[in-house]
């Protein structure tokens, strides 16, 4: 079956270039020049988004990692209805439907984004994945962050987004209510060309959030019973190893620098959630068994922890963490399999522990490393590797030098910087 999504038989009516030069001349200060080429509805937002100090060239907070983002979805109204979704607004062949759908939480985070594998992967690179925060005060307008703010459905063509590296596509997004209280509780979209911000994709974009609604209230009758009632989610831990020496534990907005020894400890530990013998974690620590070298090293460990992060703290025969802890590298590689290339890179703030010389933890280091470079120069486009070298770890990567040179058209200036750092290093 083809695509529902054909392209408007009309160009946008007010130009792309008008309204990019309203937008420079907003965030210039000069709020009174040309803002009359804008929509009024646009305009506003970009004061909000302004107010809220979002950057025209932010990325998006990845504020549902991997595990956690798979609970929280499983649990949320809007999961029982995905089916639906799909039929509505992906017929056909969905990852070459033309568009990509997403749909989210009240608070702008994506929870599920699907369809056209070629948008994705484009769209992914500017941190439109899910578990990735697209309220408008955190990314600016667009589509689904301004639809949760208004609570009304809304289109935003291109450079209607107060993002620039948005600006190359269009939504539409409608918000999604509670059938019985009518409280906000998500919110879907539409991204894509031109074909995403049509009269008929919000009439079918509004329509598929009144189907939605009328769905979660027939399931409720069927069920005959009322809702199970909401939980607290404890405190998330989070460990902070990129790019440091001392790790950073951070839990219900609490942080405490460990020492390098615990810092190895505890990553192991986070990296191998299955737990680890007295006589592994000490070879992966101190590269030989020192099995009572480690054992006082635990006591100090857990006494360190029981005020902060009790959950934390590890148990033994084997030692493991038994609620489990997130890294800030686990972070990455979760943005990385979601193809979030350019907010992956700007996560990775440096190697893993980088003066650690134990075992288990370089070897960590290294995989991140890898992972990293590996996925990079695989998928990611050309603007997203030249800011990968000039980090630490691609500045003498002659590989990624020569893969940006040959993706850089043949009149770009960046050239000629590429081709001197490549001619130093065949010389070094």
């Amino acid at each position: 079956m083809p695509s529902s999504w054909s392209r408007p038989a009309i160009s946008p009516e007010t130009s792309g270039l008008l309204i990019a030069r309203a937008h420079d001349e907003l965030l210039a200060g000069n709020e009174d020049r040309r803002l009359d080429d804008v929509r009024p509805l646009v305009t506003e937002s970009w004061r909000r988004s302004m107010a809220s100090l979002v950057g025209p060239e932010g990325l998006p907070t990845l504020e549902l990692a991997s595990e956690e983002l798979e609970a929280y979805r499983r649990a949320h109204p809007l999961a029982g209805v995905m089916d639906m979704v799909r039929a509505l607004l992906l017929p056909g062949t969905a990852e070459e439907s033309g568009v990509i759908v997403a749909v989210g939480d009240a608070a702008g985070r994506l929870l599920w984004v699907e369809g056209d594998r070629h948008i994705r992967t484009l769209t992914g690179d500017l941190g439109f994945v899910a578990g990735a925060n697209w309220a408008e005060d955190a990314v600016g307008t667009s589509a689904p962050g301004t639809a949760l703010t208004l609570d009304r459905s809304v289109q935003i063509r291109g450079a209607e987004h107060f993002n620039r590296l948005v600006q190359p596509w269009s939504c539409t997004a409608a918000p999604v209510h509670d059938p019985e209280t009518r409280r906000l509780i998500g919110m879907i979209d539409v991204t894509g060309g031109p074909e995403a911000v049509t009269p008929q994709a919000q009439l079918l974009v509004d329509a598929t959030a009144r189907a939605i609604e009328s769905e979660i209230l027939v399931a409720r009758l069927r069920a005959q019973q009322a809702p199970p009632p909401r939980r607290s989610a404890p405190a998330r831990a989070l460990l902070r190893i990129l790019g440091r020496d001392r790790a950073m534990l951070e839990i219900g907005g609490s942080t405490l620098e460990l020492s390098a020894r615990h810092a190895e400890i505890l990553l192991l530990l986070a990296v191998h959630r299955e737990g680890l013998s007295a006589e592994a974690l000490s070879e992966a620590v101190y590269g030989h068994a020192a099995v009572e070298t480690l054992r006082p090293e635990m006591v100090r460990l857990r006494r360190a922890l029981v005020p902060l992060a009790p959950r934390v703290v590890p148990a033994s025969r084997p030692y493991r963490l038994i609620d489990g802890l997130e890294t800030d590298a686990q972070h990455v590689l979760s943005l990385l399999d979601r193809g979030a290339h350019r907010v992956a890179l700007a996560a990775y703030s440096g190697p893993v522990l980088p003066e650690s010389d134990a075992p288990g933890v370089v070897e960590v280091r290294e995989s991140v490393r890898s992972t990293l470079r590996e996925a990079l120069i695989a998928e990611a486009g050309v603007d997203v590797l030249l800011a990968y070298a000039d980090a630490v770890d691609g500045r003498d990567d002659e590989e990624v030098l020569r893969l940006c040179l040959s993706m850089l058209p043949p009149r770009s200036p960046k050239r000629a910087g590429l081709v001197a750092r490549i001619e130093r290093l065949e010389r070094e």
